[in-house]
């Protein structure tokens, strides 16, 4: 599917969404800055105030002092402008691999919302600088581990803030290169970051945000996605449609749960004539699936709640008031938000893995499949004791769910006390939103596997003498897949075709529900 065009994302004083977020992730929209006299001057007027403080050696945490529990060590006047390079120097030890090229401009998309509200006390500059290496698709090389969540993202963002510095490495066109070299072609000046500019770029939570929008949006998805294969599988396995009655859901009014009833309805054409039922009830990996999956459906207004206000949020410390000419020390760094959305989030898809997973294992088994093939293999029947068709893609998707499974645990209940006892509660958000990708990568990698099933199903069906017709939205979905996979007549590798789903999904190939 062709995503259409995304207009300019603008940071400044007006909200974002979501999905600007994802739009400049996938590089389907430009980023610009809010470009006023009055905002200008806005942003301007946080950073003369700290420069006043400084005239006057006032004390403010991160400018004129040590970081974390080091708050109480002075330093001198002509070590201040030392202070910025030593603090995303030594958060320098990030390990495991990098964030990849989505996720990256994520991280920068949240970071730039976060200081565009102008309480940070840094330049315009580094405003602008931002936007460029998005706009220029310049993407600091973060390592993915190594945050506890507060005070903030310190250790990955601290690559972001030595990257616009022109210090370590970035992706640029393709290559890994040195920060320096990158602005040197660009013909642009390495910034040399004022007092609290590291700390409003590291002291904040925007890789868990970024993260947290991208895993938002392929949850969507996933959502309306199983949602289908459930459908098909209705088909394949001629289940009794009249499980998603609207009147039954009226009964039971939650509305996620309801909506997944009706694109039910709209997909097997509820309000035509039903066949004949084979049974009064189907097993609960189809009759339940509106209760699963509506639960993922009802918790997306308030995880959208939960991020985009993070998201549109000034997460860093101190805050800067210019206007009052104040400075606020608090704790907007910690990610307890975020954290909860995630682990919250992360146990709502695995439990889609799980009900596919259980679509899956019936479809397959012919004790439960209401006359289809073993493993769903199409071979004829002279060479049947030779195909297996679907059974290893069976045992690869319960081994995935069962991963899915295992990663539910909770991260934000295990705080650490960190730094000398200074952030002794923190939120482990970031941890939780890496989290919840795995879980959502396993779980896509169930779906892949349930929907090439599910095809396979109704395509099984549809060869025997009492098929009946598909509804419309599901021929239009089964004729696409058809497209890139070929029925499983003898038995072949389904590896290639299997990732190839997997873009599919990630690219949110197929229309499915408008609403």
């Amino acid at each position: 599917m062709t995503m259409p065009p995304h207009p300019a994302v603008t940071f400044g004083q007006s909200p974002l969404a979501i999905e600007d977020v994802l739009a400049l992730a996938e590089r389907r929209a430009t980023p610009h800055l809010q470009d006023d006299t009055g905002y200008r001057e806005y942003i301007d007027r946080g950073a003369r105030f700290l420069d006043t403080l400084l005239d006057k050696e006032g004390v403010i945490y991160g400018v004129t002092t040590g970081y974390g529990d080091s708050c109480v060590v002075a330093v001198p006047m002509e070590h201040v402008e030392a202070l910025p390079r030593h603090l995303y120097t030594f958060h320098g030890c990030g390990l495991g691999r990098h964030l990849d090229a989505a996720a990256t401009r994520a991280v920068l998309a949240a970071r730039l919302r976060s200081l565009s509200h102008g309480v940070s006390g840094v330049r315009l500059l580094l405003l602008e600088r931002l936007r460029d290496f998005l706009a220029h698709d310049i993407l600091p090389l973060i390592p993915e581990e190594g945050s506890v969540g507060a005070s903030g993202d310190l250790t990955p963002l601290s690559y972001v803030a030595a990257t616009l510095a022109g210090e370590r490495e970035v992706m640029y066109q393709g290559a890994r290169r040195h920060s320096a070299d990158v602005h040197r072609e660009l013909g642009w000046q390495p910034l040399v970051l004022r007092p609290k500019e590291a700390l409003a770029l590291m002291n904040g939570i925007a890789v868990m945000t970024g993260l947290a929008c991208l895993a938002f949006a392929r949850a969507d998805y996933l959502l309306k996605l199983a949602t289908r294969i459930t459908a098909l599988n209705v088909i394949g396995l001629q289940g009794n449609p009249e499980h998603f009655d609207e009147r039954l859901f009226a009964a039971k009014p939650h509305p996620g749960q309801a909506q997944v009833a009706a694109w039910l309805r709209q997909d097997l054409a509820i309000d035509a004539p039903l066949p004949a039922l084979h049974r009064l009830q189907d097993r609960y990996s189809l009759r339940c699936a509106p209760h699963v999956l509506g639960v993922l459906g009802d918790s997306l207004g308030w995880l959208r709640s939960f991020i985009e206000t993070e998201l549109n949020s000034a997460n860093d410390n101190p805050i800067i008031d210019g206007d009052a000419e104040r400075v606020l020390h608090g704790g907007h760094f910690y990610g307890g938000h975020i954290a909860f959305a995630m682990d919250s989030l992360k146990t709502l898809v695995a439990n889609v893995a799980d009900l596919l997973d259980r679509q899956l294992a019936v479809l397959v088994d012919m004790r439960y499949n209401h006359g289809l093939p073993s493993n769903l293999s199409g071979a004829e029947a002279e060479r049947a004791m030779l195909n297996h068709g679907f059974k290893a893609v069976q045992i690869g998707a319960s081994a995935w769910t069962a991963e899915a499974l295992k990663q539910t645990m909770p991260a934000s209940v295990f705080s650490r006390s960190t730094e000398c006892h200074n952030q002794d509660k923190v939120s482990m958000g970031t941890i939780a939103a890496r989290d919840a990708l795995r879980v959502l990568e396993l779980t896509e990698q169930v779906a892949a596997a349930a929907l090439l099933a599910a095809n396979q199903g109704v395509w099984l069906r549809g060869r025997q003498v009492d098929s009946r017709p598909l509804p419309q939205p599901l021929a239009r979905m089964h004729e696409a897949l058809l497209e890139d996979f070929a029925p499983v007549i003898e038995d072949r590798a389904l590896e290639s075709e299997l990732r190839l789903c997997l873009r599919r999904i990630g690219e949110r190939h197929w229309p499915l529900y408008l609403s």
